[in-house]
C-alpha cells in the first residue's frame, strides 16, 4: 500500500491562498485570520471570489463556476504553498466533479479547513494526499483558541501533532494504529455510496458535528452502520458534538463532549470491539486542535488517552 503524500513544509515568505469554497463570508470576518498569516511570516493571497456573494437558496461565496475557478487556481498555482478555506457552510460538494490536480500533483500543498471542507479532503485523500482538518480563517461565534491556530502552523512547518487527553467515561479501552479518515459527520454521511466517499477499511475514523437533531444524528450513525463502516474501521475518535438536539430539551446543548449525543453514539457502537475516544478537541468548538486526514495515527485509550501522528 502506498503511503499518502504529505506536502512539503512551508518556509517564511511562502504564499498561502485564502479561498471561499462554500458559504459567503464578509471581509470583516477574516481580518484577524489574514493578519495572523502575515504575522506568522507568510503571505496571504486572496482568491478572486473570496468575498463574492451568490444567493441561491443559500448564501454561497459565488456561483459554482466562480468557486470552482478559485479552488482550482489555489490548488494548482505553482507559487502557492498552502490553501486555507475561509469557512465551511455548504457548497463544497458542487466542486468535486470539477477539481483539477494536474499541477497540484507536481507541487502538493496543504489544504486546511473543516466542516463542509470534509468533502474536499476526502477527494484529496482518494488521490493520495493528506490534508489538515483544522480551524478555518473565519472564527465562529464560539471563537477559537490561539493555540488551535499555532498547531496548524506547526504542521505547516513539518511538525506532526501529539495529543494527551483526559479520560472520558464513555471511552472504550484499547490501542490501534492506522490511517485517519473522516471529518464532519454530515458530510461523511452525504458521500456514502458515491465515488468520493472515504475508504474505511482498516482506518481510524474521526467524526464531529454541530446543530443536528438527535434523530438526524441517529440516522447518520445508522447509515454508517448499515454501510458496514463499523465492521471495517480499527478505531473511532469522536470530536465536538455541539448544539445537538433541541436547546430547550437538551441540558447539555452547549456542552460539546457530554450529554445525550455522545450517549446515543456510544449505545449504537456498543457491540463493536474497536477502541473509542470521546471528547477529542476538534470540531465546531473553541479548542479546535488540528488532525491530519490521511496521516498515520496511533491511538491509546487507557487511563490516559494519547493520539499521535
Amino acid at each position: 500500500m502506498m503511503k499518502n503524500i504529505f506536502p512539503k513544509s512551508l518556509k517564511k515568505g511562502d504564499k498561502i491562498a485564502v479561498i471561499s469554497p462554500a458559504g459567503a463570508v464578509d471581509a470583516s470576518q477574516l481580518e484577524k485570520g489574514i493578519e495572523m498569516i502575515k504575522n506568522k511570516g507568510f503571505e496571504p493571497v486572496l482568491g478572486e471570489h473570496l468575498y463574492t456573494r451568490f444567493s441561491n437558496g443559500y448564501n454561497y461565496a459565488g456561483t459554482e463556476k466562480e468557486r470552482i475557478k478559485d479552488i482550482n487556481w489555489a490548488l494548482n498555482d505553482k507559487d502557492i504553498s498552502a490553501v486555507w478555506a475561509s469557512r465551511g457552510g455548504y457548497g463544497c460538494q458542487h466542486l468535486l466533479r470539477h477539481l483539477k490536480l494536474k499541477d497540484f500533483k507536481e507541487n502538493p500543498k496543504w489544504y486546511i479547513g473543516y466542516s463542509d471542507n470534509t468533502v474536499v479532503q476526502s477527494y484529496l485523500l482518494k488521490k493520495g494526499f493528506a490534508s489538515i482538518h483544522g480551524q478555518t480563517i473565519k472564527t465562529s461565534s464560539f471563537g477559537v483558541t490561539e493555540g488551535s491556530y499555532d498547531l496548524i502552523f506547526d504542521i505547516l512547518k513539518g511538525k506532526k501533532p501529539k495529543y494527551s487527553l483526559p479520560s472520558n467515561e464513555l471511552n472504550k479501552a484499547g490501542n490501534c494504529e492506522g490511517e485517519l479518515v473522516g471529518g464532519n459527520l454530515a458530510l461523511i454521511y452525504a458521500l456514502l455510496g458515491t465515488r468520493y466517499s472515504f475508504d474505511f477499511r482498516d482506518k481510524i475514523l474521526f467524526i464531529e458535528d454541530i446543530g443536528e437533531n438527535f434523530y438526524a444524528l441517529d440516522r447518520m450513525i445508522m447509515s454508517l452502520e448499515l454501510a458496514g463502516v463499523f465492521n471495517k474501521i480499527k478505531g473511532l475518535i469522536i470530536g465536538g458534538m455541539t448544539n445537538m438536539g433541541d436547546e430547550k430539551e437538551n441540558k447539555g446543548y452547549e456542552e460539546s463532549f457530554d450529554g445525550f449525543a455522545n450517549k446515543l453514539i456510544s449505545d449504537r457502537i456498543s457491540k463493536y470491539k474497536f477502541p473509542v475516544i470521546f471528547g477529542f478537541p476538534n470540531g465546531h468548538i473553541y479548542d479546535n486542535r488540528p488532525l491530519i486526514i490521511g496521516g498515520n495515527v496511533k491511538m491509546k485509550v487507557e487511563d490516559k488517552v494519547k493520539v499521535e501522528f
